[in-house]
Order: structure tokens, then sequence, then C-alpha cells
């Protein structure tokens, strides 16, 4: 019997175990002893489903633990394109519940194709932690097979994928959370809060800081490994040669290579920009917008295979005369200005670095003011007050059983990402541009408006 028939026959034998038992109480007059898994809270027939795509970094140090540490959910399934990394992702999984439960637990299917883990019908919810090139036509084909997702940031790799995997998404009406995580942490809703209520007077101006990202070296062309699927791993991509260094590490699970390649991604402009310029958005009241107007410059490599931007400085100004300065010279985090002071707000005890977000050192402060009578105020009952969460996986959880919208839907999600993605086509064609946020699309720039979108290649393309 297949891995999928086995685990589509799971709840069907659970129901009828259920009804069973039922029946045979009624009939004797004696209680059956049924087992609470059966009809416990978090019964297998209660809990979410969870198949994991994408087996790399990412995955098991934040959205694997994320989910596994609640009793409401469980990961059933694996799936990545290296065939190590899916075995591997397997082995830590059922380590992880055979831990948990304290007895050996082997409950995990592994996928080598992405489509196969979705056909699946008793998985109720996907994980995409990809490479940014994959994640909107993983979500797209995730929400016609009737999955709920959790999907890395930064949304889409460009601004037209972004749109047509928002439509679907919403379309759908399934369940949708992007990894933008400072979301459920609450020194950022609270600042966005303090400036959408006024503390800081009126908001003139938003400084986001950002890292860069350093060049490197050229690589050799290298025997495509037997365990990797390089050609679906390019995805709607050019074909180029393969060579370690593009991809991800064979050995261990450091930050792979493909994050500085512009073929994959827009470097820390969408990687770490998605998170900040979405928390800017927020106390900004524009999560649903965009930019009128984009300018600024960047330093790009002159040779190497990590191709994308290093120092830069962009620029933006919204409908609502708010001006928003992005750039790697500036502390990591979000500065709100306004007429009577700012507030800065950042993860704290993290930064972000050229390499990666290591430990910030002690003492930084993750919520400060020009005044500390304006971090010491109370929201009032009448006031603004920002949709809560306290956990972002756990968020999503919660929704997919409410089928409530979650705290960073997908719109949201599209709109903080195509900003990211305007500031990097600014970067690219160095002067200034002005774009229309209700139809996104530049004004007067067809040059401009043909970077909203890229070549796809067959049969990997996703439907703009």
């Amino acid at each position: 019997m297949s891995e999928s028939k086995k685990h589509l026959n799971r709840r069907q034998f659970i129901s009828k175990s259920a009804k069973t038992a039922a029946a045979v109480a009624a009939v004797t007059g004696f209680p059956t002893i049924v087992p609470s898994s059966v009809f416990g809270k978090h019964a297998p027939s209660n809990r979410i489903n969870v198949g994991a795509i994408g087996a790399g970094r990412i995955s098991r140090s934040h959205d694997l633990p994320g989910v596994w540490k609640f009793d409401t959910a469980q990961i059933m399934a694996v799936c990545d394109l290296d065939q190590k990394r899916a075995a591997e992702g397997k082995v830590l999984i059922n380590e992880f519940y055979t831990k948990k439960n304290g007895k050996p637990f082997d409950g995990v299917s592994v996928y080598h194709d992405y489509r196969e883990l979705l056909a699946n019908k008793d998985v109720d919810a996907v994980l995409i932690s990809t490479p940014d090139h994959w994640h909107a036509r993983i979500a797209v084909d995730a929400v016609k097979a009737k999955k709920d997702i959790y999907m890395q940031k930064p949304a889409s790799l460009t601004i037209s994928e972004g749109r047509a995997m928002s439509d679907a998404i919403r379309k759908s009406k399934q369940v949708f959370q992007i990894g933008s995580q400072q979301r459920s942490s609450p020194q950022f809703r609270y600042a966005a809060e303090l400036v959408r209520n006024g503390r800081i007077g009126d908001l003139k101006t938003v400084y986001v800081g950002l890292p860069g990202d350093p060049s490197g070296d050229e690589e050799p062309e290298m025997p495509i490994p037997a365990n990797l699927n390089y050609d679906m791993w390019l995805g709607s991509t050019p074909e180029v040669y393969y060579t370690e260094k593009r991809v991800h590490p064979q050995k261990d699970y450091d930050r792979p290579g493909w994050l500085r390649c512009e073929q994959f991604g827009a470097g820390m402009i969408t990687g770490w920009g998605s998170h900040h310029i979405d928390c800017a958005h927020w106390g900004m009241g524009t999560e649903l917008t965009g930019p009128v107007e984009i300018w600024g410059h960047a330093d790009f490599p002159k040779s190497g295979l990590w191709d994308v931007h290093g120092i830069f400085r962009t620029e933006a100004l919204y409908a609502n005369g708010v001006h928003m300065v992005v750039s790697n010279e500036l502390p990591n985090g979000i500065k709100f200005e306004g007429t009577k002071g700012w507030i800065f707000v950042t993860r704290g005890n993290y930064q972000a670095t050229a390499s990666d977000p290591v430990p910030n050192a002690d003492g930084v402060k993750p919520l400060e003011a020009s005044d500390s009578a304006i971090i010491k105020s109370v929201i009032g009952p009448n006031e603004i007050h920002l949709y809560e969460s306290s956990d972002h996986h756990g968020n999503w959880l919660e929704c997919i059983k409410s089928r409530k919208e979650t705290i960073a839907p997908v719109e949201v999600a599209h709109r903080s990402c195509s900003t990211c993605l305007l500031h990097h086509i600014v970067m690219k064609l160095d002067r200034k541009l002005y774009w229309d946020p209700s139809i996104e699309k530049f004004k007067n720039d067809e040059e401009a408006n043909k970077m909203l979108s890229r070549p796809q290649r067959s049969p990997y393309a996703l439907k703009t």
C-alpha cells in the first residue's frame, strides 16, 4: 500500500473504530474502553496534519520546531528535492516525536516532489520553507490542493508572481501565514500601536536599517550530486551550471549560497526587508498599499558568483506624505520619527549581519523612544489596538481551527514584498520611479514595468 493510501485510511479507521465502540456500548450496556487518543482534545482525528516542503536550514531551525511544539498539530510528511536532506528531515522529526512521546516513532512520509505531497489527502496544511523563487508557485498549487499554508518570506520573486499568488489564495479561502514573525513579537506590535495612536505626533519619516551582502569569488562548475534534482531546484529560473555555492552545502546546514544570487532572490532588501518594511507598514497604516515614488542607489559586485546588492540607500514617498529611508548605514531595526518625538524598535538581542542573524551585544533595547514616557503610555480601550499574537506558528494553527485570518495574511505579505521589490528595481535603474499601488504599475515607464516579471522556464512557470 502506498504511503498516501496508508494515511488516507487512518482517519477512516479512527472514525469507524469510535462508531463501533459506541454501538457496542449501546447494545451490551457495558462501557467499552476506548483509548483517549481517539476521543481526546488532541486526538489524531483532531490534529492538524502538516507536511513540510523544504527541509533545509530555515525548516530545521525555525519552521519544524515552530510547529512540532504544539499538540494540536503533527508533522507527518517531509519533502525536499535533495534526497539526503529529505531523509535527514525525516530522522529529525521522528527523533523529536520519539523523545516527546517516550516511545519509538516512525510516522513521517518522505517525498522528493512537492506535488506528490500535495496529492496526499490526509495532509491538511503545509510549511513552505524553500528558496524564494519557488514560494509563489508552490503556494498556488497548495491552495488548489485545499491545503492551508505557512510560507517563509519573502512572498515572491517578482511583483507579478506575488499578485497572482495573493489573488489565488484569497479566492480559495485557505488560511495563509507569511513568516513575518516580528508581528508576533510584542515590541513590534506595541511600537506600531504607539505610532498609530499619535504618541509621536504626526508621522513624518520612517528609517529602516538593513545589512548588505558581501560579494564572492567565481566558482567552478561541479558535477551535480546524485541526490539532488537540480533541474527542478532551478525551477522557473534559467538553466545555469551547478556549483555548490549556488545552491546549498552538501555536508551541513550553513547559510545557503542561493541567498546571494539574484537569479533566486533580491538579497537583503527582500530577505530582511520583508520583516522590517512589513512592520514599518504596520505602524504607518499602509499594509494594503505601497509607495508612490521611489529613488536611490546601490552597489553591486563587479564579478563573482554572488551578485545581490551590497551597500545601498533607497527612499520612498507614500500618498499620506510619509517618507521612508532604507539603508545598510542605519541601525538594524525601524525608527518612526514624528512631530513630537521618535520610536525605535528592533529584535533587541539579535541583529542581522552580512552573513546571518547573530546574538547582539548585551544592553541593546528592543524598544526605545525620544522620551521614556512614550513607551510607558497605555493604549486606551477606545484607541487603536492591533492584532495580537504571541506565537507566529501558533497563530497559524489557531486560525486553521477557527478559519479566521492570520496576523500576516497573504495580501499584507504581497504588499510588503512588492515594496521591497520596488526598492530593488530602483537599485537596478538608479533613477526616480513613480508607482501606482492601486494598479501595481509604474507611471509612463515601460522599462521599469518590464521588471515586474521575469521570463519563466517551462515546465515550472506560474501563470501571472
